[in-house]
């Protein structure tokens, strides 16, 4: 007779949960000025989540004009024609909402969460973004010194602050992805206010949206809402610049020293990856979870527990649509010399491209992918997010519910294979962080 331990028992728990979880079912609808119109019902808890995805990010900005995308995530939280300055956001708070907006590279998104009583006034106010927002010299003005000083607080005077930016303008160097989603304070003095008005026409616009709306819901009355706030704006320009520019393959290590306000060292690799919609994307994901997801993942244990040369490790795939990074660091533990760590990592990294790992850990690391997602998709919010972009992103809204096949399809050998593929030592970027009195001893 088979002894059932514990993980097993996990694993098989994890594997009926997963299969038994209801299919998200939505409709979805276009309206004649382009914009892409998804809803879900769930009508267990009355809240509703409303969001806005534009598929617009830092990607699409000029060269001498960073930040663009980020800088408007702010400004239109300013107001608009019928909300007054300093409004938007108090109006979702008094009815108990709230809300919250981010700007990657690809996209910028913008939802709140209300009661579902409220979703009238939800829409109302997103549609009032899209149609009358408030773009002049006073907002423009107020947003750059919130933004200067959000920079000053998240990178510069943050330990380890600037491991993106650092990272990625090396990383990159034909692909607009080189320059950082908050971009240049320079660039956002420089504009004048008709060029935030450009970019603002050319991407803020239905037919460059996704609205979504998930939760406690009448789907007939959510439709008439969305047509009745969001059909008379007017569609904008036929098409968008997306930049067609492939980053060319690295055939040579890239290596730099960093100098940051911190007391211990850290080390830094990354590596090019694929386009975000390949199919080697959920066998990275897997690695990444395999090499340090968790107590028990692989760098964890080794190099934090068992030989304890750093006090943390992490591995994350950064999927982005024209092809992110897989960013890698290590923080030295006390006395530990950055090249030593690094020379461990590479030994695991070797490790697992010369024999890839055990099936005993390959089934744990599919039942914890698969719960992953599970709890990925256990929120109105998650599931708002989730539906647009699967529609935005790999142009079916249904990839909701495939996701989890494409990471079954995954097998140990593709571990091993993407390992060898896409972790290249010689084609990758290496930044060693360094305390500041370590320059001044130099």
């Amino acid at each position: 007779m088979r002894k059932f331990t514990f993980s097993l028992m996990l694993g098989l728990f994890l594997a009926i949960s997963v299969s038994a979880q209801n299919k998200i079912e939505f409709r979805e609808f276009t309206l004649d000025n382009g914009l892409h119109v998804i809803m879900h019902q769930d009508n267990s808890t009355p809240i509703v989540a409303v969001s806005v995805l534009y598929h617009v990010g830092s990607k699409n900005e000029r060269p001498d004009r960073t930040g663009f995308a980020h800088f408007f995530e702010h400004l239109l939280f300013e107001g608009t024609e019928n909300i007054p300055r300093g409004e938007y956001m108090n109006k979702i708070q008094a009815i108990g909402g709230t809300l919250n907006a981010f700007t990657s590279n690809d996209i910028t998104y913008y939802y709140e969460i209300v009661p579902s009583n409220q979703l009238e006034t939800a829409l109302y106010m997103e549609s009032e973004r899209m149609l009358h927002p408030k773009i002049d010299q006073v907002g423009v003005d107020t947003q750059r010194e919130v933004i200067k000083e959000e920079k000053r607080q998240s990178y510069d005077n943050r330990p380890y602050g600037t491991i993106l930016l650092e990272t990625m303008k090396r990383s990159y160097s034909k692909h607009p992805y080189m320059w950082p989603v908050i971009g240049s304070m320079e660039h956002l003095d420089a504009a004048q206010l008709q060029e935030f008005m450009d970019f603002h026409k050319s991407y803020y616009v239905p037919n460059n949206a996704t609205l979504t709306i998930a939760g406690d819901i009448d789907y007939d009355q959510a439709e008439k809402w969305a047509r009745a706030y969001f059909e008379e704006i007017p569609k904008g320009p036929s098409d968008f610049y997306r930049p067609n520019i492939s980053e060319p393959k690295k055939s040579a290590e890239i290596r730099d020293i960093v100098y940051d306000n911190i007391q211990i060292p850290a080390i830094i690799q990354a590596y090019n990856l694929p386009p975000k919609t390949h199919s080697d994307s959920y066998a990275m994901s897997m690695l990444s979870t395999y090499l340090t997801g968790g107590n028990s993942s692989l760098m964890t244990k080794e190099l934090v527990d068992r030989q304890q040369k750093a006090l943390g490790v992490a591995a994350i795939p950064l999927d982005l649509e024209d092809g992110g990074i897989f960013l890698m660091y290590g923080i030295a533990n006390m006395g530990v010399e950055p090249k030593d760590l690094e020379s461990e990592m590479d030994v695991l990294l070797k490790r697992v491209q010369q024999e890839g790992i055990s099936e005993r850990d390959f089934q744990k690391l599919q039942n914890i992918i698969e719960n992953n997602l599970v709890s990925k998709n256990s929120s109105m919010a998650g599931i708002a997010q989730n539906l647009s972009q699967a529609k935005v992103f790999y142009g079916d809204t249904n990839y909701i519910n495939q996701e989890l096949g494409y990471y079954r399809k995954v097998t140990r050998e593709d571990l091993q294979r993407v390992a060898n593929e896409y972790l290249n030592l010689d084609g990758r970027v290496v930044l060693y962080y360094l305390p500041k009195s370590a320059q001044a001893s130099e």
